[in-house]
């Protein structure tokens, strides 16, 4: 997992707008502060599935402060957005949970057609990504 900064600025009647300054033309958008997180994990995730910068390294925050000074003068904030990656390849874990939580797994598993291990991960990415 890779982590990139997002600028993320609002002007009045407006959405938020998030943008990063590593990866030029990758922007994203929320009404809702709740739904910048996700929206910007999601652009990442488009970005990257186009190869477009698939080798591009995030920078430190140091760097990106100081590069959009400016905008965060007038308002702006930067965001940590990590970037889930695949190594296409899976790996048994053994985990420890509370039998009732188990169950609550596996009825909510089950209801959405897909086995435990695909609902856990899943689970996971979306915590992960910010998105409730």
């Amino acid at each position: 997992m890779r982590t990139y900064f997002a600028l993320v600025h609002k002007d009045d009647d407006s959405a938020f707008g998030v943008s990063f300054p590593d990866l030029p033309g990758c922007h994203s958008a929320a009404d809702d502060l709740s739904q910048v997180l996700p929206n910007a994990c999601e652009a990442l995730e488009l970005w990257f599935a186009d190869g477009v910068a698939a080798h591009t390294a995030p920078r430190d925050l140091a760097a990106i402060s100081a590069e959009v000074a400016d905008d965060l003068a007038a308002g702006a904030f930067l965001m940590a957005v990590p970037h889930l990656t695949s190594a296409g390849k899976s790996v048994r874990v053994n985990l420890s949970l509370d039998r009732a939580t188990l169950e609550a797994i596996d009825a909510a598993a089950a209801s959405r057609k897909l086995t435990r291990s695909a609902f856990v991960a899943e689970a996971a990415r979306n915590e992960i990504r910010g998105a409730h």
